[in-house]
């Protein structure tokens, strides 16, 4: 017979005694307020089991949670050696984290998201996120006692409601929020891993920046240039050793190229705190690295458009490291590309620089769209590939042929009413003919078991490639 327990007493620890753990599996615990329940080892909460905090919940041990805990007081890890936090559903005011291990056996780690709503308070020790969890602090809770050796590792989401002026997150963000709305800020810091805590150089990747990201999402975009100071600890300087050259840069969310953001320039280091200040027109995913350990050359606009008979692409980096040219790529069928010509880069440099290339008459092709690329080719022959981006064939009598590539049918469009439709395969055998509609148009589906490659569609003098994958 399972028993409900009702518990709002001080249970003392006994010197000596190994740590335990209180089981609780299917009962219910009520800490009442201003009452502290000590556990010398840990919790165990199963299914079916309440545990009620109004008080103190002080532990040496982990806390593991499958059941209900409904902590509105204080939850206290107070350890000597690394803890875990297990949340389950689990709601929580305030969390406190007074590990007094030895340095790495003083860590809190939450395995799983979790949300504190009045406070979290870190008096000795490291709460470590799992990667993939995220400790959210909604508005209005607070977080303190942040300094070098006792951070949130991994995921800190915080959020502000609207308001304006300038405002300290308090995870190293401060930001003026006039004009954004609610803004949610994740800061990622000291997991050490490219693209999660820290921006990387996918052409050097030896290249790296601090060991701090952070997510900046607010509701409304930013309409002009936003003021941002970024604060970190030498915790997080991830190798870097001279901030007299910093910059800041900016990334989409969920993506992994950068582009600078404001202008180069000294960091204040004070101590074991550094802090660098900018302006950006947008937000996004922000960090900060320096002068000898730039992030990736960013494409921050690759285009392709009709230029009368022509194709003129442009193109602009925000930042260069040991570029040593473009060479611009084209492909009449999507899938095999060839270099057409190549521009020249700026080696390495901070400043953004723009680019352009002429194809001219594109109609050679003989394809309603030419697709293009760029290879970025550095100076010791690295090289990563641009986007693909099309440009319609004019001249070609106003034909289109779509979609293409495609599976097995397409359909060709602005055909003369009645002209005769015809496809070829790769070796010149004819596989289809059929007639242009009354209003110019040919419904293309290629006979069952035909090969994936690429075919040639002809209405009159104008031969249109189509590719079947």
């Amino acid at each position: 017979m399972k028993i409900a327990l009702t518990l709002s007493l001080l249970l003392p620890a006994l010197a000596g005694l190994a740590q335990t753990t209180l089981t609780n599996d299917g009962s219910t615990i009520t800490v009442g307020s201003g009452a502290v329940l000590y556990v010398a080892g840990g919790v165990q909460n199963y299914a079916g089991g309440t545990l009620s905090n109004a008080g103190t919940v002080q532990l040496t041990g982990d806390l593991n949670n499958a059941g209900t805990l409904a902590s509105g007081g204080t939850l206290l890890f107070s350890g000597t050696t690394n803890q875990v936090f297990t949340p389950g559903t689990a709601t929580v005011a305030t969390l406190v984290l007074n590990n007094t291990g030895a340095l790495g056996q003083r860590t809190l780690g939450l395995p799983a998201d979790l949300t504190v709503n009045t406070a979290l308070t870190l008096q000795s020790g490291l709460l470590r996120t799992a990667p993939t969890a995220t400790l959210t602090l909604p508005d209005g809770a607070t977080l303190s006692g942040e300094t070098t050796g006792q951070y949130v590792q991994g995921n800190l989401r915080i959020i502000r409601a609207a308001g304006s002026g300038v405002l300290d997150f308090g995870h190293g963000l401060t930001l003026d929020r006039s004009g954004l709305g609610q803004v949610a800020a994740t800061r990622t810091a000291g997991l050490l891993t490219d693209n999660l805590s820290r921006g990387v150089n996918f052409n050097n990747t030896a290249l790296k920046g601090i060991d701090r990201i952070w997510n900046v999402e607010p509701t409304t975009a930013p309409s002009a240039a936003v003021s941002v100071t970024l604060q970190w600890l030498s915790d997080d300087d991830n190798g870097l050793t001279s901030f007299a050259q910093t910059q800041a840069w900016r990334a989409n969310l969920n993506a992994a190229t950068w582009a600078v953001a404001g202008v180069p320039q000294a960091a204040t280091v004070s101590g074991s705190t550094r802090s660098f200040s900018f302006a950006t027109v947008a937000l996004g995913r922000l960090t900060v690295s320096n002068s000898a350990n730039p992030l990736p050359v960013e494409l921050v606009r690759f285009t392709a458009e009709p230029q009368q008979a022509d194709a003129l692409l442009k193109w602009a980096t925000a930042s260069e490291k040991n570029n040593d040219r473009f060479e611009v790529e084209a492909s009449a069928d999507g899938r095999t590309f060839r270099r057409i010509g190549h521009v020249a880069g700026h080696g390495s440099t901070t400043q953004a620089h723009e680019y352009q290339f002429t194809d001219p008459a594109i109609v050679r092709y003989g394809t309603s769209l030419v697709y293009y690329r760029l290879r970025q080719v550095d100076l010791d022959g690295t090289f990563a590939y641009s986007l693909v981006r099309t440009v319609a064939v004019r001249g070609l009598a106003g034909l289109a042929l779509f979609p293409n590539p495609t599976t097995q049918a397409a359909t060709l469009t602005g055909a003369k009413p009645g002209a005769a439709v015809t496809v070829f395969d790769a070796v010149g055998r004819l596989v289809l003919a059929i007639p242009a509609d009354a209003a110019g148009t040919a419904q293309l589906a290629l006979p069952d078991g035909f090969a994936t490659g690429v075919y040639v569609v002809r209405t009159g003098s104008i031969a249109l490639r189509l590719v079947v994958e």
